[in-house]
């Protein structure tokens, strides 16, 4: 099913909470949980340090707990790549040393550490690090590398760099993730119980710069430029993601940088996209919270007041 930019998504039953609310009732009768929600970047993460430990970190662990007192017998985690940090041009796989360098990948190794030590006979953890996602969505994002990229390129006709191009970034489609986390539980528990994976393809490593000439090449009449001053991203790191492919032979990931280019491109064409929409950050989490906040829908610590919205919650 594919859902362009702007159209409704589709109803889903749903159990309108916080993360930080639920109960061990809300859990009752589920097989498996796959735990997405958090606040889901590294420059949201760094909104509020305390928050995003509180809600990335200690609601996390809570939900593992609840879901395992529940019953449920599998636990999927949404990891990240993050947690990789400054890693440098080293080729990493799931053994390698983490070195987190924010409160969104330091809570992410927290997580992992302590769900790990739930597992048992009757629950299961599986820890998924997610590569840079992209991809179209109704709810569209653009504080994430390749979604920016191609929305500068068709709005501006240029793509902006604001580092010096150099750092590494594995980047996955949404659509892959998807497939992994379903490959995740379709497949025999020994091959999954306490098991961590990079979620992505070994070959989707890219510079920063290569991306954003992917997206030139992709975008008519469009050019890269970089920031005057444009530093180094401390974030950079190559990941193999051999492991899930062999543990888990029906996972196959479709997607590559160019194509990803192609879809975002027609996408934005097709819902008109504008400078407006990307100037006043409509599609950027960190910028659309501000604004809740501000205008007295969010209070500090990210909860709804005075049930003010009828969206689904930040958390």
């Amino acid at each position: 099913m594919r859902i362009s930019i702007g159209e409704r998504a589709p109803e889903i039953p749903e159990v309108r909470k916080d993360l930080r609310d639920l109960s061990k009732t809300d859990l009752e009768g589920f097989e498996a949980v796959v735990h997405l929600a958090a606040l889901s970047n590294d420059p949201l993460g760094d909104l509020d340090r305390d928050l995003t430990y509180g809600i990335n970190y200690h609601a996390s662990v809570r939900l593992a707990e609840l879901a395992k007192a529940a019953g449920v017998k599998r636990f999927v985690f949404s990891s990240s790549c993050s947690t990789y940090g400054a890693s440098g041009d080293a080729m990493l796989d799931e053994s390698a040393a983490l070195n987190p360098i924010t409160p969104y990948g330091e809570t992410k190794v927290l997580v992992e550490q302590r769900v790990a030590l739930l597992a048992d006979d009757d629950f299961s953890p599986t820890f998924m690090r997610n590569a840079a996602a992209y991809g179209a969505s109704p709810r569209l994002r653009l504080d994430i590398v390749l979604n920016d990229f191609v929305a500068r390129a068709y709005t501006e006709g240029r793509v902006y760099i604001r580092s010096d191009g150099t750092p590494w970034r594995p980047i996955v489609h949404i659509r892959d993730i998807i497939a992994a986390v379903l490959a995740v539980l379709d497949a025999p528990r020994a091959a999954v119980y306490k098991q961590t994976f990079n979620v992505g393809r070994t070959d989707e490593n890219y510079r920063i710069s290569e991306i954003a000439a992917i997206v030139a090449e992709t975008v008519p009449g469009s050019r890269v430029e970089y920031a005057p001053g444009g530093g180094p991203d401390l974030r950079c790191y190559r990941v193999n993601c051999d492991k899930i492919r062999r543990v888990l032979p029906g996972f196959r990931p479709r997607w590559t940088a160019r194509l990803g280019a192609i879809e975002l491109y027609e996408a934005y064409r097709t819902a008109g996209l504008t400078l407006d929409d990307v100037g006043r950050g409509r599609y950027v989490r960190i910028q659309h919270i501000q604004r809740l906040q501000h205008a007295g829908k969010l209070d500090t610590s990210l909860r709804w007041i005075h049930h003010a919205v009828d969206s689904v919650a930040v958390a």
